[in-house]
């Protein structure tokens, strides 16, 4: 059984998204990008910070999608600093301020069950770290973050995006990549 490391990212939310460079169209592979993030927990992330990023792209009708993603993430990058998988959530109805609220609540509670999921995986595996600490997820209330990634309208997108650790983009996907092509591309830093 795949391990299903990442299923949970798509249950956090953040506070939001600031590029370094404005962004538009497409993103094209070989070129570098310093994307920064601020996720549900308060950690600044960057696609350019020493990490090898999975960044998932998806809307909550894809959820099944991002989740087979992490199912096929090969297991050495399961608790290894060197990895990181982010999770956008893009919601592309408009939410009050109240409503935003009350879904970060939401998705707050289920992040923290997943972790337990997960943690079991880790105890399993014998990784001594915290499987919370390795959740990451951004929620896009209004789409400004999916239609940077995408270049195109956020609601009609799925998009997996691998960047290495300078920020290079070094694949990219309009659905589920296959483990092998996953695990092709994320050979090693």
């Amino acid at each position: 059984m795949r391990s299903r490391i990442f299923q949970f990212f798509l249950f956090a939310t953040a506070a939001s998204l600031f590029p370094a460079v404005p962004l538009s169209g497409s993103l094209s592979n070989a070129q570098r990008y310093r994307l920064n993030f601020i996720d549900v927990d308060g950690n600044a992330l960057s696609t350019a910070d020493g990490h090898v990023t999975v960044l998932v792209v998806t809307t909550p009708a894809d959820s099944e999608k991002a989740r087979a993603v992490g199912d096929r993430v090969p297991d050495y990058c399961l608790g290894n600093p060197k990895y990181r998988m982010i999770t956008i959530l893009d919601f592309t109805r408009k939410h009050t301020q109240i409503g935003r609220k009350i879904a970060t609540m939401f998705v707050r509670h289920r992040l923290n069950e997943e972790a337990k999921r997960l943690q079991v995986r880790y105890d399993e595996k014998k990784i001594a770290r915290n499987a919370r600490g390795d959740i990451f997820t951004v929620t896009d209330f209004d789409g400004t973050v999916s239609s940077q990634l995408s270049g195109q309208s956020p609601a009609s997108n799925f998009r997996v995006f691998i960047f290495g650790q300078n920020g290079e983009l070094l694949q990219q996907w309009d659905d589920v990549p296959t483990a092998t092509e996953l695990a092709a591309v994320l050979k090693g830093p």
